[in-house]
């Protein structure tokens, strides 16, 4: 696949989750979470979003966020549980991204605020009309995704490089 082709991410912040006394890592999902998930899912399929590869952290409600979404999609995508999307900072996430092999042109990251959110700013060099202003007023709130295109290699990911062309959250 040449490396100018148009390539998509999708950042979603996993659903709202309980609050048990667990570690952090091992949260559910609340019962407002199960129902919002289903919705992440029934959008990329409006939005016409296939993503190829998800990139999954490895927390319980990230797991489950992605479980409850991808029974929405036609069809399953190459899923890969990545520990380091847990806690990632802005650099660690741009770093994941550049990992991502060039035949891979739709990418959907089902990651943890503040990094979805952070990550969705730093790469919108660009933002369709209102998009940056509606995800600024909402906080990239619990089941929000973000779709950011560009060109080139996924090694070329880094700031500014994207347009900000979906921003869409369950209760905005």
């Amino acid at each position: 696949m040449s490396v100018d082709v148009p390539r998509r991410i999708v950042l979603l912040r996993h659903a709202k989750a309980d609050w048990p006394q667990v570690a952090d890592r091992e949260r559910p999902l609340a019962e407002r979470g199960r129902q919002d998930a289903p919705l992440a899912g029934r959008r990329l399929v409006e939005a016409g979003i296939t993503p190829e590869l998800t990139l999954c952290s490895t927390a319980v409600r990230t797991r489950e966020t992605w479980k409850l979404v991808v029974h929405e999609l036609p069809q399953r995508p190459k899923t890969v549980y990545e520990e380091r999307l847990y806690e990632a900072s802005l650099g660690e996430l741009l770093a994941l991204l550049n990992e991502t092999p060039d035949d891979v042109s739709e990418l959907l990251v089902v990651g943890h605020n503040p990094g979805m959110h952070a990550l969705a700013d730093a790469l919108a060099g660009e933002a369709e009309e209102g998009t940056r202003e509606r995800m600024a007023r909402s906080g990239f709130p619990t089941s929000a995704l973000a779709v950011v295109t560009f060109s080139g290699s996924w090694k070329s990911v880094e700031h500014g490089v994207g347009r900000l062309s979906d921003f869409w959250a369950p209760h905005e």
